[in-house]
């Protein structure tokens, strides 16, 4: 018989993975979305919206859209921001490794 907490602590990781994933799908969305808007000289997508984004856990899918589509790569004032969620980012899952210790297995 399976451990009720095993497949529950599963279906949770299951989730946090699938929210991540969803949230770097919108992020890098937005930087298109903004990235477009800044060749029509339209309606730009908020820093503070971009930011939030990558701090929220996007910062990976930021990365990636920085680099494939070459926005938001030359400010500097963006960039030290962004390092700043990033790093946020990688402190809180060092805590929550060192912290929590998820079971092995």
């Amino acid at each position: 018989m399976t451990d009720p907490t095993t497949s529950t602590t599963v279906w949770a990781v299951v989730a946090v993975v699938a929210a991540l994933v969803a949230l770097n799908g919108v992020t890098v969305l937005a930087y298109a979305l903004d990235k477009r808007a800044a060749r029509r000289g339209a309606r730009r997508v908020p820093e503070r919206t971009l930011l939030t984004l990558g701090l929220a856990g996007g910062w990976p899918g930021a990365i990636v859209a920085q680099r494939r589509l070459r926005h938001k790569t030359r400010k500097r004032s963006f960039q030290s921001s962004f390092r700043l969620t990033v790093a946020l980012n990688l402190a809180i899952v060092v805590v929550v490794v060192l912290v929590v210790r998820l079971p092995a297995g």
